[in-house]
């Protein structure tokens, strides 16, 4: 997965202009405790990135 591709899902899932500070403020769990920006920043991969909010955010499993 592209990162273009995260973004694209996070907005669809949060809205454009929450899906930013979402990524920015919550820390997530299954990120060890990292919030999304600090996760892209070290490297981790998009598709493991979209599987953690996906979980965190209790999204339907069509929602892909």
């Amino acid at each position: 997965m592209r990162v273009t591709d995260l973004w694209e899902r996070m907005s669809q899932a949060l809205g454009q202009s929450y899906a930013k500070s979402w990524a920015s403020d919550f820390h997530v769990s299954l990120l060890d405790g990292r919030t999304v920006e600090q996760a892209l920043a070290e490297g981790e991969d998009a598709q493991v990135i979209w599987r953690a909010v996906h979980a965190t955010l209790d999204l339907h499993p069509k929602f892909k």
